[in-house]
């Protein structure tokens, strides 16, 4: 504890994915060593952790996605492939010491403020309570699975896993595999399925733009040469940077043109000219999350690939039928469905001040200042949080932890109880944030997608401007844009 700090701080930290390990990192980084991270599952890497399935990767070049202060220079490949990047992140918590800190196989149900003791409660699955001066969410959007509402679905008796719990030991060799859900996760497996299934019955809701990639592996003289001379790796970090952080979401009016071409070029891989026009989407570059493979398109040409365009009407124990009233047998059942990406914290139970459920803070859609802090919610700090998506995951979230490490400090060199971001403040954040948003005419093209929060229909994830302009806006921290709590007020 540094001399200036007049009070010790018990953090906790919800995640032990990229967000909680790099909030871990800092904390011990400026002297804090009273903290934990609470994971419900068995092991570290989040995201990188729960999704193991064929063909996993990232599809943000590599060199970004990963800390700048902890830069890998020996990549295997542009792209990283999923156990490269948790073999990774796993590295970067045994250097800096945090796994210590980390309780895996608890799971936060709930976390409670206490208005006269100042501290937050946490209620875990197995009945355990904490207490914690200051709680990091390190959930992020990727947190809570999203099944689709189709009757029969429980019937189903196959076996029948989603995506992102991917079921190893069920071999799909010789297999009768139905895929509901034409997304991210499904343009990354099903080209390695089928290589190994009998008959795959791929169900395609809305065609999704999917650009070819450079992805060749790198040579191994290239990743000696890089391991040899870190500041080579800097230097293609740095450009891939500079180049994704030209013009933001602005500039996809630009480009369109260009990567809709590309992504016709990517389509006409595809041999059959109907099952080639029933790929071609409807929607505009850029309306849906951007997608990248060379060998999606390619798996069409394939005999045991067929693609469904027409509406699941129900499930039976061993089929699909479609609306038309054909009944696809299957064996197998697989969900590339995703998450229930716009719920972040409110993914658990949330009570703030004087009782505040986030779910009655968030009615209109989740909200942050900053992406960080919600009014209500004392001392408790977001990592990738509402509004907060853009280029690199990993590299926002370092801007995050920043921010939330400023209010830390405050709290501990002060002395105070709590701090919570005014309402009216948060407020007219968030009203300047829509009104930039709009500007991104093409997330206003009809698209119906993880962007957007229930009713209210706001754009809950997005960050419409460049990474660079978010590293400025949490790179300090207004007093007057927040409320305190003295200590001997409670």
């Amino acid at each position: 504890m540094t001399s200036n700090r007049t009070r010790d701080l018990r953090v906790a930290i919800i995640g032990a994915g990229p967000g909680g390990l790099c909030m871990g990192i800092k904390l011990r980084e400026a002297g804090f060593d009273d903290f934990v991270i609470l994971e419900k599952a068995a092991g570290l890497g989040g995201t990188w952790y729960h999704n193991r399935y064929p063909g996993c990767a990232c599809d943000i070049p590599s060199h970004l996605y990963s800390y700048s202060f902890e830069v890998k220079s020996d990549w295997s490949r542009p792209y990283a492939p999923q156990p490269e990047i948790l073999e990774y992140l796993e590295q970067c918590a045994d250097k800096y010491d945090v796994r210590k800190h980390c309780r895996f196989g608890c799971e936060v149900e709930k976390a409670t403020w206490d208005d006269g003791g100042a501290f937050w409660t946490l209620r875990l699955r197995s009945g355990e309570r904490l207490e914690a001066d200051v709680v990091v969410s390190a959930i992020g959007m990727f947190n809570e699975l999203n099944f689709p509402d189709i009757s029969g679905l429980d019937d189903f008796a196959g076996t029948r896993f989603h995506s992102a719990r991917w079921d190893w030991s069920h071999d799909l060799t010789g297999k009768r595999v139905g895929v509901i859900g034409s997304a991210a996760s499904a343009i990354q497996f099903v080209p390695e399925i089928v290589k190994k299934a009998e008959r795959v019955d791929y169900y395609q809701r809305t065609a999704n733009w999917v650009l070819p990639k450079e992805d060749e592996p790198y040579s191994e003289e290239t990743i000696a040469q890089r391991r040899a001379d870190p500041s080579i790796a800097q230097g293609i970090r740095a450009e891939i940077f500079d180049r994704l952080n030209a013009g933001g979401p602005g500039i996809f009016d630009l480009i369109r043109a260009d990567m809709e071409g590309a992504g016709r070029k990517n389509i006409a891989l595809v041999e059959d000219p109907e099952v080639r026009a029933k790929l071609v989407p409807t929607h505009p570059w850029g309306c849906k999350r951007p997608l990248f493979s060379n060998d999606y398109y390619p798996a069409f040409n394939r005999p045991n690939l067929h693609l469904v365009t027409d509406g699941i009407e129900r499930i039976t124990p061993d089929a699909i039928v479609t609306v038309d009233g054909t009944e696809r047998r299957i064996d197998t059942l697989v969900l590339a469905t995703g998450f229930e990406t716009t719920k972040y914290l409110s993914a658990i139970d949330v009570r703030g001040r004087g009782g505040l459920d986030i779910q009655d803070a968030w009615a209109d859609g989740a909200i942050a200042y900053k992406g960080v802090t919600t009014a209500g919610f004392p001392n408790l700090f977001m990592l990738y949080g509402p509004n907060t998506n853009g280029d690199s995951l990993i590299t926002m979230i370092e801007y995050h932890v920043e921010h939330a490490m400023l209010h830390i400090e405050r709290l501990a060199s002060e002395g105070l109880a709590w701090v919570d971001v005014k309402s009216d403040t948060m407020s007219a954040y968030d009203e300047q944030l829509q009104k930039d948003i709009q500007n991104v005419k093409v997330w206003y093209a009809g698209c119906t997608d993880y962007y957007r929060a229930g009713p209210s229909g706001r754009i809950v994830t997005q960050w419409p401007r460049t990474m660079g302009e978010h590293q400025r806006a949490l790179a300090t921290l207004d007093p007057n844009d927040f409320e305190i709590g003295t200590r001997h007020a409670g």
